[in-house]
């Protein structure tokens, strides 16, 4: 079964002011559905085929850089729609409000160290939360990798990523990344990202 681009949860302009709907339908529409069938093409006739995106990424050093590209960028977006929301921003409660001070000692750590790890990555890339068992752990990946993959430096499960290729942010913030990273945090969809964390 192919994969499919998924229709956006909101609309194009649902998380103005802060991502701005040119950028949004750009995104989504272009780049998101440039990556889903990129894998397509990729995987067709091929053993991957009928596999799970989860069941390809766990062994992605097997397979063609298409494959890592795509299978990524195809999967990296899927959580990023999902991790955001219009009106987010409340902060995280319960078990996953609980493993945040247990793993950083307070939110603001978390959001410090967070911040951090996405404008200093270099390049295109992403920065991510990812659980391991029941604590958290901040990385980021270059291009399109994630925690998900068997290469990553640092494996698990993502449950919050903030996309920092320049195309996600540079219709509306030009060079200003941490600006950009800055505004992220109004949209963060924590009830998805406390979802994720459950499992």
């Amino acid at each position: 079964m192919a994969f499919e681009l998924k229709k956006l949860p909101y609309a194009y302009d649902a998380l103005e002011p802060y991502i701005d709907a040119q950028t949004m339908e750009i995104h989504h529409g272009k780049h998101h559905a440039a990556y889903t069938n990129n894998l397509n093409a990729a995987v067709q006739g091929t053993a991957l085929e009928g596999q799970s995106i989860e069941e390809i990424l766990a062994k992605i050093s097997a397979h063609p850089v298409a494959v890592r590209n795509n299978g990524g960028g195809f999967y990296n977006h899927n959580l990023f729609w999902e991790v955001m929301a219009p009106g987010g921003a409340k902060a995280p409660e319960g078990d996953l409000a609980k493993a945040i001070n247990n793993s950083f000692g307070s939110y603001q750590n978390f959001k410090e160290a967070f911040t951090k790890a996405a404008i200093t990555r270099f390049g295109s890339g992403w920065a991510w939360l990812v659980k391991q068992g029941d604590s958290l752990v901040i990385s980021s990946t270059p291009n399109q990798d994630n925690p998900l993959m068997d290469l990553a430096e640092v494996k698990g499960i993502p449950v919050l990523g903030v996309d920092v290729w320049e195309h996600a942010y540079y219709l509306k913030y030009q060079n200003r990344r941490p600006d950009y990273v800055d505004a992220f945090y109004n949209v963060v969809n924590w009830d998805e990202v406390a979802r994720r964390f459950k499992g």
